[in-house]
């Protein structure tokens, strides 16, 4: 089970008695949407094997047809979905390697892995990339090579382009991280500066069948946006990331061996990533075992069990954190003024992933800002709460999963002589919640289906 760490601490800290209950449904709720899309859980209800014949959303696979079955990957949930496969799959699998994030923990026999950075890559990123496409190489015509992709991969499994470092792909990847750029505007990039990304993976194991088992995370599921896909064909072009790259001004600061490598790919002097009418693409299933609909789905099951009437907004929210967080608390103030969209008491859910423009010089991630911006226009609504919380239990460069504001969020800041308005303009929402103990602590989940705000009106 994944749990909120201070769960109860959180309740605790709703003022009046419509505030803590508020604060509990949404807490609980939270919890369901985690653990409705465990790794572990969703690998063992998708793919059954019977005697040989594996079986995954109307794909069969007749283990006995390959003479080898591979294993690699890469993400944040992919550690605990090769627990899940190897425990399914047993002594079918040959051999193996997964990327993980750093500190990760998972118990498997014949797959390895090897821990590597996020969201910025790192050398050891690269080594188990690099150690990944081998064995993708080495895989024949007779051979299955079974592909655990999930939220996180695109970091975690770095393999720069030609004479692009590690470095250099730090750097781009930190600059796009905060200028706001969407995650398929960054992915966009990080595919036409990459020798794995971008489909490249599945053509270097053709002849090989290749299953990819994904974890979305990106709104959607774009399969070519998730982990900036490896094996599936890439709708975008040089073009594309270059467009990007001005779009937020990073161009005529990005390293000089990226703009190279862009420019000549533009130009046709390098080739440009595999598209569809490849015929490696024909040997190549790909099969969804989980995205952020799962998640936002069980939390409305979850509220309409406790007696509120609910309603899922959209598994697909984007744009700036802060607009959603006052969106989230006009529709709060809506429900507790008129009854609309739903009666009260009320569940409202809100999936998918916003950006932060950072500007400021503050600690923060996308759900606390979401957080504390709700806050701002929440004043005076008793037992109304807005929680949100990325599903991989950070959020943002920090330890934090996300935050909980309700009514009385303002009038404790006051009392603190806390100024919202200058933690937000900071991009500090994680110094501001963390001075009112609203900071939600999951501590890494070992999943990823971007993430998931709750407004409760009681």
């Amino acid at each position: 089970m994944i749990t909120i760490e201070n769960k109860d601490q959180l309740v605790k800290n709703g003022v009046t008695k419509p505030n803590r209950k508020a604060r509990a449904l949404a807490l609980n709720s939270l919890e369901s949407a985690l653990n409705a899309v465990d790794p572990i859980q969703l690998m063992k209800s998708k793919l059954l094997l019977k005697n040989s014949l594996l079986k995954v959303n109307g794909y069969s696979l007749d283990l006995r047809d390959f003479k080898n079955v591979y294993v690699i990957g890469g993400g944040k949930a992919s550690g605990s979905m090769a627990e899940a496969l190897e425990q399914i799959l047993g002594q079918y699998v040959t051999n193996g390697l997964v990327n993980i994030p750093h500190g990760s923990k998972h118990k498997t026999g014949i797959i390895k892995f090897q821990e590597a950075s996020h969201p910025v890559p790192d050398k050891s990123g690269v080594e188990g990339t690099y150690r990944m496409l081998r064995i993708a190489e080495q895989a024949k015509k007779q051979d299955l090579l079974i592909c655990l992709i999930s939220g996180g991969g695109s970091s975690l499994m770095p393999l720069p382009r030609g004479e692009i470092t590690i470095n250099d792909k730090k750097e781009i990847t930190d600059a796009l991280l905060k200028c706001g750029a969407t995650i398929n505007e960054i992915n966009t990039v990080r595919k036409h500066i990459s020798d794995f990304k971008g489909g490249w993976l599945a053509k270097k194991a053709y002849p090989a069948t290749v299953l990819n088992l994904i974890l979305s995370d990106v709104v959607g599921d774009p399969l070519d946006f998730i982990a900036s896909g490896p094996t599936v064909p890439d709708s975008t072009t040089f073009s594309d990331a270059i467009k990007a790259l001005k779009k937020y001004g990073l161009w005529d600061k990005a390293p000089v061996i990226i703009k190279k490598v862009l420019s000549d790919g533009q130009k046709s002097l390098v080739p440009e990533t595999p598209k569809a009418n490849d015929k490696a693409f024909k040997k190549v299933f790909n099969v969804i075992i989980g995205n952020n609909r799962f998640a936002s789905l069980a939390v409305c099951e979850h509220l309409r069990s406790a007696g509120l009437n609910t309603l899922l907004l959209t598994s697909t929210l984007e744009g700036e954190a802060r607009h959603a967080g006052v969106m989230l608390a006009s529709i709060a103030r809506e429900v507790f003024i008129s009854g609309n969209p739903v009666s009260k008491p009320a569940g409202i859910i809100a999936g998918g992933e916003t950006t932060v423009t950072v500007t400021g010089k503050g600690l923060g991630g996308r759900n606390q800002e979401i957080s504390l911006a709700a806050a701002l226009k929440m004043g005076g609504m008793d037992g109304a709460v807005v929680a949100s919380l990325s599903t991989d239990g950070l959020d943002g460069p920090t330890d934090a999963a996300g935050a909980i504001a309700d009514g009385k969020t303002m009038s404790r800041a006051a009392e603190m002589d806390l100024n919202p308005e200058k933690f937000l303009s900071e991009n500090d929402s994680y110094s501001f919640f963390s001075k009112l103990g609203d900071l939600i602590f999951t501590g890494p989940t070992g999943t990823n289906v971007n993430d998931v705000s709750i407004v409760v009106v009681l």
